[in-house]
């Protein structure tokens, strides 16, 4: 692979965004990649915005997706996706949860939560899938399992879903947590 590839993950603190990233890097260096990643997560404490970058390819100088540089977002949460697509490639794809968690303001009837999301990002994004990761993750047994039904979809929609993903989620799940999380990663690339 001579081109750099660049993948945005965006959503809200506690979603499980940084451990999907790790895993995702930790995939694409066992198969041979040089990957750098880079993590936000400033107030992410308080519900506030959580972002990683992975950056892959024969060789990456830098962790940092710059605007219009990203081949793919996945968006844990639907604002989230819109709120970050100033950083998609003209022919980039986006991955989005249809799942919303309600900013502060959004929450004391400030400012309403705009409902419409997904379908205003759907006229901007040419190649945008919805994924009802929160309903798959449920049908799992475990709400917190979204973010790998996500990094599954991630992975189907990059065409990097062949790789030995099992090997690396036993190397960075819990062992009572694993066979959910390897079922949320089937689930997530069987949705897209």
């Amino acid at each position: 692979m001579e081109e750099t590839k660049n993948i945005l993950l965006v959503g809200v603190g506690g979603q499980g965004i940084i451990l999907a990233s790790k895993i995702l890097s930790q995939g694409l260096i066992n198969a041979g990649y040089d990957v750098k990643m880079s993590e936000v997560h400033g107030m992410a404490q308080r519900g506030g915005s959580v972002t990683t970058q992975v950056r892959f390819g024969d060789k990456v100088h830098s962790p940092i997706i710059g605007k219009g540089q990203a081949d793919i977002i996945v968006a844990f949460e639907k604002m989230e996706a819109y709120r970050w697509l100033d950083y998609l490639k003209t022919d980039g794809k986006v991955v989005v949860n249809n799942y919303a968690i309600p900013s502060v303001p959004s929450l004391t009837g400030k400012i309403p939560y705009p409902n419409q999301i997904l379908e205003d990002a759907k006229e901007l994004v040419e190649n945008l899938t919805v994924v009802q990761a929160a309903d798959i993750a449920v049908e799992l047994g475990n709400i917190k399992a979204q973010n790998i039904v996500l990094l599954g979809a991630l992975l189907k929609a990059m065409d990097i879903s062949d790789m030995e993903w099992d090997i690396v989620l036993k190397e960075n799940i819990k062992e009572r947590f694993l066979e959910l999380n390897q079922n949320a990663l089937k689930a997530g690339m069987d949705a897209v």
